[in-house]
């Protein structure tokens, strides 16, 4: 008996709309849920014959199978007739685990007994034929992908939502973290959250060759004390980020001459030495660095320090039921993988 993903990757986004969670068939669930694929012909430099590429307890996936998996990694491929050398054997092995991990679920889903309601099912295939801008689309849709059959369509609709079911039951209903698993995150990882001493700065920059003559150099001298007058005549960011647009040679010019935040560890001594000594708002005097010569203003001066609890709870809630979720799901594929037989073909 073959089993197919037909519909899958544009179904599931509609489904996880209702319940506000991804299943861990997530490559598969971020397709485009509103341009679905039409048409199964591949890009020319792919090609599939729906020859077996796995068997799962003795359910045939297909080349076409996988393909359509690997879209759903990497959609580009449509649009670049193919996928990139350098990743191709990668996103392949990772959509033949997807599907295979699929398949497994399913199974499990079967063998348990799981059900689909009729309303449910109803509501999911209604959903799902939104996504066509036309009759003629779906139309087109079904014969590329099911030879014409809306049976097999509702088949596929309802093995994706047994599959999540499954999913939701032994994975994401399990992957909830509280705020007492939060709290004792944070207090057995207090170095995580201590913020080093940082600086947001802007820079404009003279940057003469590396190892210019004296004549490049007294040039560079001359350059770089016209740029500070005109620095130092600055009132504002704005002011002081368009006079860096108009005359800075460091690559930071096409931003304003905007740095953002970085720690003290990561700047030169020599800028540190100058920020010591400066308020936010400030414009420096020339600061030599071998050669070249910069001048900046500091903008925000951000003490060491370490984050509280409340500034961090929310991100790292979602960091560690993330990281939850996945031990759950490889934990599930690894038992249901234990007890099936497992072919990959070719």
């Amino acid at each position: 008996m073959k089993y197919q993903l037909s519909i899958c990757a544009v179904l599931l986004v509609a489904l996880t709309a209702a319940s506000a969670q991804v299943a861990s068939h997530a490559p598969t669930a971020v397709a485009k849920a509103n341009t679905p694929q039409t048409s199964a012909v591949p890009p020319s430099a792919v090609r599939v014959s729906d020859k077996p590429v796995a068997r799962v307890n003795g359910a045939v996936l297909t080349d076409r199978d996988l393909l359509r998996e690997m879209y759903s990694i990497f959609p580009y491929a449509r649009q670049h007739n193919g996928f990139p050398k350098a990743q191709e054997a990668a996103i392949r092995q990772g959509a033949l685990e997807m599907i295979i991990f699929e398949e497994l679920v399913y199974q499990e889903a079967v063998r348990r007994k799981l059900t689909i309601s009729p309303e449910k099912l109803n509501r999911a295939e209604a959903d799902f034929r939104k996504q066509f801008n036309s009759p003629d689309e779906y139309q087109q849709y079904l014969q590329a992908e099911t030879h014409g059959s809306p049976q097999q369509v509702r088949q596929n609709i309802q093995r994706s939502l047994l599959i999540d079911q499954l999913l939701k039951s032994d994975v994401e209903s399990r992957s909830a973290v509280t705020l007492a698993e939060v709290k004792a995150y944070y207090d057995k990882n207090p170095g995580r959250f201590q913020q080093p001493e940082s600086f947001g700065f802007q820079s404009i920059s003279v940057m003469p060759p590396l190892k210019p003559t004296a004549e490049q150099a007294k040039a560079a001298q001359k350059a770089a004390e016209d740029a500070l007058r005109q620095a130092k005549a600055t009132k504002s960011y704005q002011d002081f980020g368009l006079l860096a647009e108009k005359i800075s040679q460091d690559d930071f010019r096409v931003n304003m001459g905007d740095h953002k935040i970085i720690g003290r560890d990561k700047l030169p001594p020599q800028i540190v030495k100058a920020f010591s000594t400066m308020q936010p708002g400030q414009v420096s005097g020339l600061i030599q660095i071998e050669s070249a010569y910069t001048i900046v203003r500091l903008n925000v001066h951000n003490m060491a320090k370490k984050q509280s609890l409340q500034e961090v709870k929310g991100d790292l809630k979602v960091e560690l039921q993330k990281s939850k979720y996945e031990k759950l799901r490889s934990g599930l594929a690894k038992q249901l993988r234990a007890k099936a037989k497992v072919e990959e073909v070719g």
